[in-house]
């Protein structure tokens, strides 16, 4: 089972290897899409998890203990298609293809099922068409 989540942890627990401990206390599977992370300040990382449902919860509980924040990842990523310039500047940078320019039209195509809303499009957008509904 796969679950993507925002971890949010407090100043206190930035040195806890996170994905070391899920991994080897949980077989659980973390795999970091964005991350945002300073010694001495508030961290946040979207990771996706994967592994047995069972395992999963436990994963979960032991991060809350840690005064870890675990909420679940329901955005998606949105494309005012009045500002789009279809410069291609977010193809670029996005990990999984969600987002590609034609070959016939140089038209910007947008794949929302491959879409990880990872945001790393966002800040490179020129002229500021691509969001998020969270």
């Amino acid at each position: 089972m796969k679950k993507r989540v925002t971890l949010t942890f407090p100043k206190r627990a930035i040195q806890i290897p996170i994905a070391y401990r899920l991994a080897k206390d949980f077989n659980v599977a973390a795999n970091i899409i964005r991350a945002q992370v300073a010694p001495n300040q508030v961290g946040k990382l979207v990771v996706e998890l994967s592994g047995d449902i069972d395992r999963l919860d436990e994963a979960v509980e032991w991060m809350r203990s840690n005064s870890i924040t675990v909420s679940k990842t329901l955005g998606e990523i949105l494309i005012d298609e009045d500002k789009c310039v279809h410069c291609g500047l977010c193809t670029g940078v996005c990990p999984t293809q969600a987002l590609t320019l034609s070959p016939e039209t140089y038209k910007l195509t947008f794949t929302q099922k491959r879409c990880i809303v990872c945001e790393q499009c966002i800040p490179t957008c020129p002229v500021e068409a691509i969001s998020t509904n969270l």
